[in-house]
């Protein structure tokens, strides 16, 4: 066990042209550690039956109960933070060569924006709640067995105290799944190797991972600090203010919007006027990235225009995120549909050309 350990983390080879980009990955696991540390420390504190006023208690009565809340709230944005760049470095480097690695890590981004969906309903104000009414009001547009699915989830004909014991115990078990999912995409790095800025996979600008990717990665504690010192100055800006509000499921907000991080996948869903389509282009918009490993592409060729591509995924993807804070009049209909198409034509634009240059190369 011990040579293993010693293979995995210090004889490891990885190529010399690794920049800071490539830091994101061991942030995410400082990001993991810090939320399943904070939150199951919040969890002693925390109670399904009175939900709203558990939040309150751990705020104003449990000693740095304030702290350990506000760095779980934030730690969960810089966590969305850190993989969404990790997600655009992949797609700008080609790491989608790396197939199980590629498909291991989609799955723990949508494993990652189930535990925060789930986590933000439990706060149990006024926009989490009607945000856990929409969202699971979805599954509404499944054929036959949609609302039987709703009606097991809620464990009543409405969102109430058994639907939060639900997305509570989701909530506490689905990290521990990630835990392992985050383990066995490690495995598969260091089985393949990682990509780099060569564009290559080959064994001559390898060096050893210690002793300089070590301080390197160790320079990440620095990002923690700073998300101290963002919570310390800015709770809860990046939060809703309705969240402060106890929920009152006879008054829904004007206009129910999610946290940042979904965004994008929010104005997806709104973005057609099919409920079930709107569904299935919201999954999609995560699953969708699984596709760019089946060309098995090992070398990067045309990687230029690969790179237009990905700027332009990008910048869908931003105007998607900033659309959701708006709703969908005249002229933001029109535009979202425009950027939602923009962003599954892109990524299967991506895929074809792969495909191509597979078949020229051959």
């Amino acid at each position: 066990m011990f040579n293993v350990l010693k293979g995995a983390v210090i004889y490891l080879p990885a190529s010399f042209s690794l920049s800071y980009m490539w830091n994101f990955g061991s942030l995410l696991g400082l990001a993991l550690v810090s939320q399943v540390l904070t939150g199951f420390s919040l969890t002693f504190y925390y109670s399904a039956g009175g939900a709203f006023f558990s939040v309150q208690l751990i705020m104003f009565e449990v000693k740095y109960g304030w702290l350990l809340r506000i760095l779980h709230s934030n730690g969960a944005s810089m966590f969305f933070l850190f993989i969404y760049i990790h997600i655009f470095k992949g797609l700008i480097y080609g790491s989608y060569r790396l197939g199980l690695v590629w498909l291991s890590g989609v799955i723990i981004y949508f494993l990652m924006m189930g535990i925060a969906f789930t986590g933000y309903a439990l706060i149990w104000g006024q926009m989490s709640y009607w945000a856990a009414v929409v969202i699971t009001s979805l599954m509404t547009s499944l054929p036959f067995l949609g609302k039987y699915l709703v009606w097991w989830i809620w464990g009543s004909f409405s969102v109430c105290e058994n639907t939060l014991k639900f997305f509570y115990s989701l909530h506490f078990i689905l990290p521990w799944v990630l835990i392992v999912l985050v383990m066995l995409h490690l495995f598969f790095l260091h089985f393949s190797g990682s990509s780099s800025f060569l564009f290559c996979h080959g064994d001559y600008d390898k060096v050893h991972f210690f002793p300089s990717f070590w301080v390197k990665d160790g320079l990440g504690i620095i990002f923690y600090f700073g998300l101290i010192l963002f919570s310390f100055l800015f709770s809860f800006v990046l939060s809703d203010p309705m969240i402060f509000v106890e929920s009152d499921s006879m008054a829904s907000p004007t206009h129910v919007v999610p946290e940042w991080y979904f965004l994008y996948a929010f104005t997806i869903l709104r973005s057609v006027p099919d409920k079930l389509l709107g569904v299935i282009l919201m999954f999609g918009s995560v699953f969708i990235l699984m596709i760019l490993v089946f060309p098995k592409i090992y070398f990067m060729i045309l990687d230029n225009i690969l790179l237009f591509f990905v700027y332009c995924f990008m910048w869908s993807f931003f105007w998607l995120t900033w659309a959701g804070h708006y709703p969908t009049d005249y002229p933001f209909n029109y535009f979202n549909l425009f950027f939602t198409l923009l962003y599954f034509g892109l990524i299967t634009s991506i895929y074809f050309l792969n495909c191509l240059v597979i078949k020229i190369f051959s």
